[in-house]
């Protein structure tokens, strides 16, 4: 079997994160560099617009047999009754013909913050499943790792939690990925930046990243120019674990490989531009997810666009944020009215009386009855108002006849 690499999202032909096993005793709650914390929180909505893109690249061995797939998608959504960023990715291949493959959802704040993140990876060995999922998610303010191990036929569960305060600079399998698409939309790797993260033991560990520069790069039989971006797991003192990865300029992920590793994921063929320019199912979600903070420019943007939508059926019903949005507007709607009822029981008293009376006289015009008998209180209001009379009366339906 194929040496696994130990750490983020692993590769096709590899058995998944780090192994706890060789791991030095830790002395103490590790801190991400404050140059890291910064860069985090310095990160534009505009420049995570420019990531909302799929990447998809191949598995391939050292004699260029394909061994799988590797795909990252990143879109606008909602969490926990806030925009965010979603992003998913999956890989899927074989270990010896064996099947594998490893699945992250994040959910992320602006400044990739983690909200909720999924992992799941799975090795199916003749004779033997082997299976890991672990679901990290902010509750009472802390961070919960509940994990779930399966082996064979035995299973084990384990919860971990870390205070929010010890994980200022956190990044995760999912938003490793999002910020190395973030180093290429700034063209740069902001020096001493060191964030913190965790192995499969849920132990922290440092991670770093550094530049491999610029260099020439086949895809799909044209030159393309790419920049490099080293990502590096400090596990201990003495040891560490690393990934080199390949963009293109508009950020599309070119190749990636764990140093190593016989296994090299890459693109075979160069986005196109219809596909880089189809981006109308983002759309609305960026318009909602920017509508506070850059609602000026998106509203611009969007009359701009608009006649590109033309000729593309909005079927806001499918779309989930939109959907939500709507269910939430309901929502809020609902609220506010039974608010205003709770506060005005007179209106129901009102409306019954009115109901009541036009149900027993039953007339023809009903237009011309309720404007009769509504007109009353208004006649009576406005000599209340000139005569400082006491409060208004409900009155009688006989008089308005």
């Amino acid at each position: 079997m194929a040496a696994a690499p130990k750490d983020e999202f692993v590769a096709v032909a590899s058995g998944g994160r780090e192994s706890p096993g060789h791991e030095e005793q830790q002395t103490g709650p590790l801190k991400a560099s404050d140059q890291a914390v910064t860069f985090m929180t310095s990160i534009e909505p505009a420049e995570l617009l420019k990531c909302v893109f799929r990447d998809s690249l191949v598995s391939v061995s050292e004699s260029g047999r394909e061994l799988g797939g590797f795909h990252v998608t990143v879109e606008f959504a909602r969490k926990f009754q806030q925009s965010c960023v979603l992003l998913h990715a999956e890989s899927q291949g074989t270990i010896d013909d064996n099947p594998c493959g490893t699945t992250v959802t994040t959910y992320l704040t602006t400044d990739l913050e983690v909200l909720q993140e999924d992992y799941y990876e799975y090795v199916h060995l003749k004779g033997q499943k082997m299976e890991k999922s672990c679901r990290t998610v902010q509750r009472d303010g802390q961070m919960v790792f509940d994990t779930v191990t399966t082996v064979g036929m035995n299973v084990k569960k384990e919860t971990f939690s870390y205070p929010l305060s010890d994980l200022r600079g956190l990044v995760t399998e999912g938003s490793i990925l999002l910020l190395m698409r973030l180093f290429v939309t700034r063209k740069k790797v902001p020096d001493h930046m060191v964030f913190i993260s965790f192995n499969q033991g849920l132990r922290m560990v440092h991670s770093t990243f550094s530049e491999l520069g610029l260099k020439q790069l086949d895809v799909g039989g044209n030159a393309a120019e790419v920049f490099g971006i080293r990502k590096t797991s400090h596990l201990s003192e003495n040891s560490s674990s690393s990934w080199h990865c390949y963009f293109l300029e508009d950020g599309h992920l070119a190749s990636r490989v764990h140093v190593g590793s016989p296994v090299t994921m890459k693109l075979l063929q160069l986005p196109s531009q219809q596909e880089k320019g189809n981006t109308h199912p983002h759309t609305v979600k960026t318009f909602f997810f920017l509508k506070n903070r850059l609602l000026q420019a998106v509203s611009h943007w969007l009359s701009v666009c608009i006649l590109d939508f033309q000729k593309v059926p909005l079927h806001w019903e499918k779309d989930m944020l939109m959907r939500s949005e709507f269910l939430d507007r309901k929502d809020n709607i609902k609220t506010s009215h039974a608010s205003y009822l709770r506060q005005h029981p007179e209106i129901r008293s009102l409306v019954s009386d009115f109901l009541q009376f036009l149900l027993l006289r039953k007339p023809d015009d009903v237009f011309q009855f309720a404007r009769k008998y509504f007109l009353q209180f208004v006649c009576y209001r406005s000599t209340e108002s000139h005569h400082n009379a006491p409060p208004l009366k409900k009155a009688t339906p006989e008089n308005s006849s």
